[in-house]
């Protein structure tokens, strides 16, 4: 082999393994649901404690430091949202439906019952 070759070969190789890795980059699952999309209702009526779900509906008002009240057409509940999964530069009121993905809390002393929200995004 030439060392033309050996160097057009070397550099197919590069090219090749930078396109797999950048393809690897962009790779996300894209089967089904595995977190069920629920009422609040559903969710205060049937909800397991530690449960994930996912909520579509509006945040109705910032009760004070982590916490607001989330509605939908089926009721309202308590959430608990960081600062941080508020998507950067998207005003969020009561009129923006949203979509809030998190762990469904039951206590079993003082019947406290909330969602902590892992994901919130705009909803589709």
């Amino acid at each position: 082999m030439t060392h033309a070759q050996n160097k057009t070969l070397k550099n197919a190789a590069l090219a090749l393994g930078m396109s797999l890795s950048m393809a690897a980059a962009f790779a996300q699952y894209a089967g089904p649901n595995t977190v069920p999309t629920l009422t609040v209702k559903q969710l205060l009526d049937t909800g397991k404690d530690d449960q994930h779900a996912t909520l579509r509906g509006f945040i109705v008002s910032h009760d004070g430091g982590e916490d607001y009240t989330f509605a939908d057409d089926s009721g309202r509940m308590k959430v608990e949202i960081d600062a941080k999964h508020f998507p950067p530069g998207v005003k969020i009121d009561d009129k923006v439906r949203v979509e809030i993905s998190g762990k469904f809390d039951k206590s079993l002393v003082g019947n406290k019952v909330e969602l902590e929200v892992k994901r919130l995004s705009l909803a589709p």
